[in-house]
């Protein structure tokens, strides 16, 4: 089984990496390291194969509706959270299937569509402050992802993960300071610590509060 379990994972690997790649082709693609794709993405497949091999294991257990919704939202976050990590950037080409792909587990799973909306319009609308008062501290495509996340896991979700991805973003970015990897005028990738906390919450129903 965890044969088979590993064959998938490879195969949404290469799936994940060539449309990855694919992007980054694009003409009007606004990558902040044109310069650096492959050694920014060297570890790329690495990261993904075990990414997918440990949440195919851990969604093993679950209901075969669950388990695909799971699969599904961290195959999406794991190729956000590399285009962010690599260059600095969340293509709407991505989100938006991401989105419409929440649709219809809203449905299937029963969930409240007036839940799900509302903490996409709310979460997205206080990003949009945020954004705003940090003068493009964070970027457009964070607020998009808070909006997605929103549509996937509902208001008490979206709030546990602005919260313990926050308080991963701002932990990490102690470190790199301290470090001097980075200094404060830096740009920061916000998305990746998310997406890390929707995967957390969507594996494990990791709550902060």
């Amino acid at each position: 089984m965890l044969a088979i379990y590993f064959f998938c994972a490879v195969a949404a690997m290469f799936a994940g990496s060539f449309w990855i790649d694919h992007l980054y082709k694009l003409p009007d693609a606004p990558l902040s390291f044109p310069e650096k794709i492959f050694s920014r993405g060297k570890f790329r497949k690495i990261l993904l194969t075990i990414i997918f091999f440990s949440a195919i294991i851990f969604c093993a257990e679950m209901s075969t509706i669950q388990a695909v919704r799971t699969l599904t939202a961290i195959f999406f976050l794991a190729l956000i959270m590399m285009t962010d990590f690599e260059q600095y950037v969340i293509f709407n080409k991505m989100l938006i299937p991401f989105a419409i792909a929440s649709l219809p587990f809203v449905v299937v799973c029963n969930f409240s569509f007036v839940n799900h909306l509302a903490a996409a319009f709310f979460g997205g609308g206080i990003f949009v402050i945020l954004m705003v008062l940090s003068k493009n501290g964070l970027g457009g495509g964070d607020v998009k992802l808070i909006f997605v996340l929103g549509l996937w896991l509902g208001v008490e979700g979206l709030i546990s993960v602005i919260l313990s991805g926050t308080i991963l973003a701002g932990f990490s970015a102690l470190i790199l300071l301290l470090t001097k990897i980075k200094n404060r005028h830096d740009v920061f990738a916000y998305g990746p610590y998310f997406c890390i906390s929707a995967c957390g919450f969507l594996l494990f129903d990791f709550k902060i509060f």
